[in-house]
């Protein structure tokens, strides 16, 4: 018999980037007694992997679950940039309703739009969260109409246009149901939860039916299969029978069960419809299958996780460096690795190419691929990867091509500038308006390839005053060619360590990436010169040893600090001819044809 489990809520957190996601959910697990009172805790616990904390960004979505009047609340905890939507889309299965939270200054962003059409066409509950309401500048009233004009530009329909709002401040540790209060704690905000997110419904007697929707890892015991029980109920040691998606299936047995407590998983003997729990022993499982009972096999259906928009080469490293560094450096090392990533990464797809020491590996974006990159070559993994290049699709004869919304927020003086550079990048300028203390907010749709390299240039064109979002908007028609760089490279001649004569005589023809006592190889870029050629130049040239002395001609040479480039700075800088190379220690940009005769040759053919 179908029943309602009072006792469990199970609910998401989807936000855009930095509105304070994770901090909200600090504050609801000290609140609710998680941390014993002497407990040390970290900031911002959730983000508990090195690129997270550093960067002060949620990549992967992480389980937790708090106790709270006799009901246990799951809570997911989900990325909020775009090119982690493949994360968002298939947790958001797990769950009965969403915490949308929103800034009180900043309003409705492009990641809010993205995530809330994924929740609203899955028919999720929503509960709106105003946050920073303490912040100089919120604007309560206005932001909580945005909210509701996107639901129903998103096509929302009338029970969820009803939706419930709290007001809180989650870095102090308050909620309240009035735009007004300033004190008090997480109780209203857990209360919304309990009256306005359904709760689990389902037959605890029927045959067993467990969807998952991520993976997990662990030294130990391996992979572990994280979902939740849609029918029936779970045990320890049971036999069942797993779905794959490609239709076949697997007995396997559950060898243990475990359930979040805090932020911790517990062993637990069994589970019922609506609990989130973790299976090990299934050795290889996969996202979006199904575990039944054997007496009554029936899968169910996993959700079309959007494809990705822009691919990248990775290449098995061919410098004169090569194997200097990296632990990891054969073909193997990097084959073995790249389709482990897709295990878990679901909206990445890695293909073989031609060659065995080439790998196509296709993403969301260009975080979505450079927080791989990062993560790898921190693992001692060395290779090489290509320019980001967007895929294309045909349809009926036609070339389409992703797009993006791109969401600009500018201090009145740099509106010039921006509209000009991303007009030149066929963007199309949709809509704009001022905000309180004199910024303005521009809305374009613009070409997903005409925004690769584009951040830096925004940066330099608004005094690093502007803030820019984007989405992907779906694809449309070929809106033709792009001149996107302007400027060549600076080229090292010969192999050897730069030295401060050298790079003296050289810094007048553009911008230096390195300084002196750097080992450099011929072909390899230090530099992004001034004009739109590349050039060639001599970073190794020492000063010849005279005993004639001049005034004025032995000062010290004064160089400029060079621009050290990070890897998002690196993968938007290189040309469609060049190759970056990727070292444990280092981040090298480089010519894909080392030999400067080899080059000219190449240009003479293709002219």
């Amino acid at each position: 018999m179908e029943e309602k489990r009072n006792d469990v809520r199970n609910v998401a957190i989807i936000a855009h980037v930095d509105h304070g996601k994770t901090t909200l959910v600090d504050e609801m697990l000290k609140q609710s007694g998680t941390f014993r009172s002497n407990e040390q805790v970290e900031d911002r616990v959730m983000d508990s992997n090195d690129l997270e904390r550093e960067r002060g960004i949620t990549i992967l979505s992480k389980n937790t679950s708090i106790h709270y009047k006799d009901t246990k609340i799951n809570i997911v905890d989900t990325p909020g940039h775009a090119d982690f939507g493949g994360e968002v889309e298939r947790i958001l299965l797990m769950v009965d309703g969403v915490l949308l939270l929103v800034d009180a200054f900043e309003g409705c962003m492009p990641q809010t739009r993205f995530v809330l059409k994924k929740a609203l066409n899955l028919h999720k509950k929503v509960v709106v969260v105003v946050n920073k309401i303490d912040r100089e500048g919120a604007r309560p009233a206005e932001v909580i109409d945005e909210v509701l004009d996107l639901f129903i530009e998103l096509g929302a329909d009338d029970d969820q246009l009803e939706f419930p709002v709290v007001y809180a401040s989650a870095r102090e540790g308050y909620s309240s149901l009035s735009p007004d209060d300033r004190s008090g704690d997480m109780r209203p905000l857990l209360d919304s939860i309990l009256e306005n997110i359904d709760p689990p419904f389902g037959d605890c007697d029927a045959p067993l039916q467990v969807l998952f929707s991520s993976l997990d890892y662990d030294d130990y015991v391996g992979r572990i299969g994280v979902g939740r029980v849609e029918r029936g109920t779970i045990k320890e040691g049971q036999q069942v029978v797993l779905c794959k998606t490609d239709g076949s299936t697997e007995n396997v047995k559950v060898s243990r069960l475990y359930q979040f407590e805090g932020l911790k998983r517990v062993e637990v003997e069994s589970a019922k419809v609506g609990d989130l729990i973790c299976v090990s022993g299934i050795t290889d499982i996969n996202i979006g299958e199904t575990a039944c009972s054997p007496d009554c096999v029936e899968p169910l259906p996993f959700i079309k996780i959007d494809e990705p928009t822009i691919s990248m080469n990775f290449i098995v490293n061919n410098s004169p460096f090569a194997g200097q560094e990296g632990k990891f450096v054969t073909s193997r090392n990097l084959r073995d690795r790249l389709f482990k990533e897709v295990e878990t990464n679901v909206s990445m797809r890695v293909e073989e190419t031609d060659t065995t020491d080439c790998f196509k590996v296709s993403g969301r974006g260009e975080l979505h691929l450079s927080i791989l990159i990062e993560t790898m070559r921190r693992q001692g993994y060395e290779f090489q990867v290509s320019r980001p290049k967007v895929i294309f699709k045909e349809e009926n004869g036609k070339t389409l091509e992703p797009m993006e919304l791109l969401i600009v927020e500018v201090p009145e003086q740099y509106v010039g500038p921006v509209m000009e550079k991303i007009g030149s990048r066929k963007g199309e300028l949709q809509n704009m308006g001022t905000r309180d203390g004199g910024s303005t907010h521009l809305e374009f749709k613009i070409p997903s390839r005409g925004l690769i390299g584009y951040r830096s240039e925004f940066m330099t064109d608004t005094n690093g005053n502007g803030i820019m979002n984007q989405v992907f908007a779906g694809y449309e028609e070929y809106k033709g060619d792009i001149q996107t760089r302007e400027r060549g490279s600076i080229v090292v001649h010969e192999t050897g360590e730069s030295t401060g004569y050298g790079l003296f005589n050289t810094q007048d023809r553009g911008r230096l990436f390195i300084g002196p006592g750097v080992p450099v190889y011929e072909g390899m870029i230090v530099g992004e010169c001034a004009k739109n050629e590349d050039i060639v130049c001599n970073v190794c040239k020492k000063k010849q040893m005279t005993n004639t002395r001049a005034a004025g001609s032995d000062d010290a040479l004064r160089l400029v600090p060079p621009t050290t480039l990070s890897l998002e700075q690196s993968m938007e800088f290189i040309g469609d001819d060049e190759l970056l190379e990727i070292t444990p220690e280092n981040i090298r940009l480089r010519k894909t044809i080392l030999s400067k005769e080899q080059r000219m040759k190449q240009l003479h053919k293709k002219a």
